[in-house]
């Protein structure tokens, strides 16, 4: 086990998380328009929250663009950044894609080798997906025993929430797992029990950097979009709901 760098630490969370998400963002706003993204979402949903004016409709369509992506694009950025801390902990590695599924990192510590799932929040998938991820493990188990490994440790990882019960007991014992959610998983990678808030701060100061720029456009996206509605659907000063209903869904 190695001390984690704290600096270089900060510098990968600005290089490899915040720079690339903002970019991304910035890609998408950039790229968008009502005439494309309009048809993707549901107006029913617009009109039921009441929505009157042609701002509140742009800002709607807008937010709802940019945000159906997020989750999953930070999602991945972040699970980057728990494979690089344990990589510099313990030699941690990121599992061989078409070799290990539901497996993103294998990593030993204590004297056991840990094959673990790495997930945003604890709520992420049905019964069925779960399923699926337990037998994955299991197979990965298998792939480490015919290498040598004796001691392994199935683990779902959630980069944030919590599980007071976190491990999930099968009758198969190869098909139990433990579910380590939060702070409890970002210790388990790293050997630091505050590292879960440590990487906020360089979040927040990396973040406040780029924003700006962001807001920049998206205020002028906004306003473009917003003379777009004005043109395209409206009818006597107010919104026509049977023209942008036709627009979405006429055959």
């Amino acid at each position: 086990m190695k001390n984690l760098n704290y600096e270089k630490l900060n510098t990968f969370i600005a290089s490899d998380v915040i720079k690339p998400f903002y970019e991304i963002r910035l890609s998408r706003l950039e790229s968008a328009k009502l005439s494309d993204i309009s048809k993707r979402k549901n107006p029913y949903l617009f009109k039921a929250k009441n929505i009157e004016t042609a701002g509140d409709l742009a800002k709607s369509i807008l937010d709802a663009f940019l945000s159906s992506q997020e989750e999953t694009i930070f999602g991945d950025l972040m699970e980057n950044l728990a494979i690089h801390v344990c990589r510099e902990v313990f030699n941690g590695k990121k599992a061989e894609e078409g070799i290990y599924r539901s497996v993103d990192l294998i990593f030993e510590r204590d004297g056991k080798t840990y094959v673990v799932g790495i997930k945003s929040g604890p709520n992420w998938g049905n019964s069925d997906q779960v399923n699926t991820m337990r037998k994955n493990l299991r197979n990965a188990k298998k792939l480490l025993r015919a290498a040598g490994k004796k001691d392994i440790v199935s683990v779902n990882g959630c980069m944030y929430g919590r599980d007071n019960v976190p491990h999930k007991v099968n009758k198969n014992p190869d098909l139990s797992y433990y579910k380590i959610c939060g702070q409890a998983f970002w210790e388990l990678i790293s050997g630091d029990d505050l590292l879960y808030k440590k990487i906020i701060q360089p979040l927040d100061k990396e973040a406040k950097k780029r924003d700006e720029v962001f807001k920049t456009l998206y205020v002028k996206k906004i306003n473009e979009m917003t003379k777009d509605v004005v043109d395209r659907f409206y009818t006597k000063d107010n919104l026509d709901w049977d023209k942008i209903i036709d627009y979405v869904s006429k055959k």
